[in-house]
């Protein structure tokens, strides 16, 4: 979102217009007394939001309640210090909305984060119970997350010690719906540098990710960018399961 304050409606009229079954939210950026009704009580949806610190990070989790008819299990492990995290259990699925630290701020953070993930998601697998992560991961996988315009091997999301971490994660039993069905398409990104028109362009790179448990991931039907969708240097990423 890169703040919720500034781009409720934009959210709103995303709500409308694609009926998501489940919504998760990164970068809130609002303190509990700045978080919007749309959070708060959105009609259709059960909401939680995870924030709070002074108005940075948040993440937040919204499900249809044609889906859920009670209202689901909200879990935030305990390796969340920063609210970056917040899980829905959603009858055998649990779905997580997660917010990994850029690591510009504290490098080591991240990677304590990521590993902390990784041990999560492995647990998930040990447990026989599925899971769908989803969020800004801030690693850009590959090369071809990359534009080749932006492509700088010492940045911050593009490092090897951070593609490394994102690929024990996905040993711990999960697949990028996104790559796995489109395994070669290069302009595939969800975030771009607020300037230089770079969004237009399509200059970016692939930080956001929807992350299934292999059965769930191969029951994906699409795995779709919403590149022209609202103001935030990140696009709205949807996957669609046949379930």
């Amino acid at each position: 979102m890169n703040g919720i304050r500034a781009r409720a409606e934009q959210l709103a009229v995303f709500l409308r217009d694609e009926q998501p079954d489940i919504v998760c939210l990164q970068e809130i950026k609002a303190a509990p007394s700045q978080v919007p009704v749309l959070l708060i009580d959105p009609g259709e949806y059960w909401s939680k939001w995870h924030g709070g610190v002074g108005g940075y990070s948040g993440v937040a989790l919204l499900v249809r309640k044609s889906l859920a008819p009670a209202e689901p299990s909200w879990q935030h492990p305990t390796f969340d210090h920063e609210t970056r995290m917040v899980t829905a259990v959603i009858g055998p699925v649990t779905v997580a909305s997660v917010y990994v630290p850029n690591g510009g701020k504290d490098f080591d953070a991240k990677m304590q984060f990521l590993e902390a993930l990784r041990l999560y998601a492995d647990a998930m697998r040990a447990a026989a119970m599925p899971l769908v992560l989803c969020g800004d991961i801030n690693v850009a996988r590959a090369d071809i997350d990359v534009h080749p315009k932006e492509r700088k091997p010492n940045a911050y999301g593009q490092m090897p010690v951070e593609r490394h971490s994102f690929t024990r994660l996905l040993e711990a039993g999960l697949a990028d719906v996104q790559r796995t069905l489109h395994p070669s398409q290069e302009d595939l990104f969800t975030w771009w540098a607020p300037w230089r028109n770079m969004r237009q362009r399509n200059i970016g790179w692939r930080i956001d990710y929807v992350l299934a448990s292999e059965g769930l991931a191969a029951r994906a039907r699409s795995c779709q960018v919403f590149r022209e969708t609202g103001t935030s240097d990140h696009a709205p990423l949807m996957a669609d399961f046949d379930l």
